[in-house]
């Protein structure tokens, strides 16, 4: 038989609660690692289910309604500008030559912007292309949104196909310089938003009216001299004037305007896509200019320096043939 002395017996004695310590140890990493890995797994699937509500929720606010039901109200629209302008004229298509213009619009809602518009004349018709890179509607209509809603969806005017980076709507016009009432269906909303657009007459080239239908400078047959004439003056922001009555100048059927703005800051203006400077070099910018047209708003745009940038500003200057007088 072995014999152990006391000292033996309290060595072996440590060595066993040392291990039964070390065995506890390992037991309490294991439960908390599993625990964690339970709670990453949880915290995972919750991140997941949250997720397909989000969507599932995105889907509904896209709404499942049929297209076309639905019609903005003004508390979904931005503010609406009025897009006609005293003194316009309308022109219709027996006015004009056939062909296909690039034309200016204006839009009643600074939301509906289109980089792109041609107006296609043809057999007294007229059609405007409005070509598109946003996506943000898929159909439009002749008409008010609630003649839109109403309709057949036949009647709807879709979205072209992508050609050049562009999609196009069709969309039938009746004449120039006078408000055109359409509807757009905004993709996201389902909604009909109205829009009211008003397609610039003076934005096209003088070839493109029929002789006659035009005031030009050789259909007044003046004879060559100064004269004075009343010149209307629009656009911006109001607050700028020009001066009139203004000195005219004409010249082998040709005739050149002195116009002189009520603030020093403008550097140049743009007239059929050339560029004027002042002719003179204190004061009031003055500009002489060209004048193609009589009786009929004469687009043109003035650069300022007023801001903090220089900013092309778009006006017209109606020039009125009954109010010329020799200068004195």
């Amino acid at each position: 038989m072995l014999h152990f002395g006391r000292k033996e017996t309290l060595m072996a004695s440590k060595k066993i609660r040392l291990t039964a310590v070390l065995l506890c140890l390992v037991l309490a990493l294991s439960m908390l690692s599993a625990c964690g890995s339970k709670d990453d797994a949880a915290e995972g699937e919750t991140q997941e289910e949250t997720q397909e509500t989000q969507e599932e929720t995105e889907e509904e606010e896209q709404g499942e309604e049929p297209s076309g039901t639905g019609v903005a109200t003004s508390d979904d629209m931005t503010a609406v500008e009025d897009v006609v302008e005293e003194g316009m004229v309308p022109v219709t298509a027996d006015q004009l030559v056939d062909g296909t213009y690039e034309i200016n619009m204006k839009s009643s809602s600074s939301m509906f912007k289109v980089p792109v518009i041609k107006l296609v004349v043809q057999d007294g018709k007229m059609q405007a292309l409005l070509m598109m890179t946003s996506e943000a509607y898929s159909h439009m209509y002749a008409g008010t949104a609630e003649e839109a809603a109403a309709a057949s969806e036949a009647d709807w005017i879709p979205l072209g196909d992508e050609e050049n980076g562009f999609r196009t709507f069709v969309l039938p016009i009746d004449a120039l310089d006078a408000p055109v009432s359409c509807a757009a269906l905004s993709v996201k909303k389902q909604l009909w938003y109205d829009r009211t657009l008003l397609f610039r007459a003076d934005s096209l080239p003088l070839e493109a009216f029929k002789e006659g239908v035009l005031t030009t400078p050789a259909d007044l047959a003046m004879a060559d001299g100064e004269y004075t004439v009343e010149v209307a003056f629009a656009g911006g922001t109001g607050k700028t004037t020009v001066t009139t009555p203004t000195k005219i100048v004409f010249a082998d059927g040709t005739c050149t305007a002195t116009i002189e703005f009520s603030s020093p800051n403008y550097d140049y203006m743009l007239v059929n896509g050339e560029k004027y400077l002042p002719v003179n070099e204190e004061g009031n910018s003055t500009f002489e200019i060209p004048v193609s047209v009589f009786d009929r708003p004469m687009a043109i745009a003035a650069d300022t320096t007023a801001m903090s940038t220089p900013h092309e500003i778009d006006y017209t200057l109606t020039f009125d043939s009954a109010s010329l007088k020799p200068a004195a």
